[in-house]
């Protein structure tokens, strides 16, 4: 397997392309030469971001799609296919989060965080797998959280999906390891997206704690989307396994590291 991707020429596959890190790797990857086959359930939010790159000379594909539709993410690739003649690089960037503790959480709603977060990645691998063995060199790219490495409380439906999305792509890396394919998973800590603000809430919470939940990401959300694609194409150039993207991110690792069962105490005292 090669030691480092030239990423001129290659077709980039992006779900969640419509915002936040999905939109500013489109941004970056455009930069660097590489075709964009961009994916979002937002059509809106796919435009814009198609309207950000403006015009580099590199081929551009959008399309709407839920990575939820378990027949969906099989039909994309056979158009990606189609438009592109194939993919090296697939960025599995779509997600959701739902807020409240476990007991708040709806089962419906539980239930479709991990469809979108960990099975509409394992639908998009399943799918394009195929094209990035058919490269001489290819990568794939999977977005977990700072979420998927700790586990704080009010976040039981996000962590396990995240956590699940580190499992899945640690296991697939030592399947694939000797092959053209490696696998790299990026725990981003906090950036500035709009995945809080789209958090679907309890439905029993007041509108303090909404203003609270919110102030707090506000507070945590603060790197731009465009440092932490740069960031994550720098490893992913160099075919990193793991990514640690932010401050937050190497501190609460290091943490989980050295206090595997008690670090969030420590994280509390730590926050007062």
């Amino acid at each position: 397997m090669a030691d480092r991707l030239d990423f001129k020429g290659l077709t980039a596959v992006i779900t969640g392309a419509g915002s936040g890190i999905g939109a500013a790797l489109a941004q970056a990857l455009a930069g660097r030469g590489a075709h964009l086959a961009l994916a979002d359930i937002s059509a809106r939010g796919l435009e814009q971001t198609r309207d950000a790159i403006g015009e580099t000379g590199v081929r551009i594909t959008t399309d709407v799609l839920d990575v939820a539709d378990s027949a969906a993410p099989a039909l994309y690739a056979d158009t990606v296919k189609a438009a592109h003649g194939g993919a090296a690089l697939l960025f599995n960037n779509a997600g959701i989060a739902v807020g409240g503790t476990f007991d708040r959480v709806t089962e419906a709603d539980f239930d479709r965080v991990m469809d979108v977060n960990f099975h509409g990645v394992v639908r998009m691998t399943r799918a394009f797998l195929p094209l990035l063995q058919a490269e001489p060199a290819a990568q794939l790219v999977n977005i977990s959280s700072l979420f998927g490495i700790i586990a704080p409380p009010g976040q039981t439906a996000y962590s396990a999906s995240k956590f699940a999305v580190r499992g899945f792509s640690m296991s697939l890396a030592h399947e694939l390891e000797g092959t053209s394919v490696g696998v790299t998973v990026v725990h981003p800590g906090g950036v500035n997206t709009s995945i809080a603000e789209n958090a679907k809430k309890p439905a029993d919470a007041t509108n303090e704690e909404i203003a609270i939940q919110m102030q707090k990401a506000r507070e945590a959300l603060v790197m731009p989307p465009p440092q932490a694609a740069e960031i994550i194409l720098r490893h992913v150039e160099k075919r990193a396994r793991r990514v640690l993207v932010g401050r937050d991110a190497h501190a609460a690792t290091q943490l989980e590291r050295l206090f595997p069962i008690r670090y969030f105490d420590r994280m509390k005292s730590r926050l007062g």
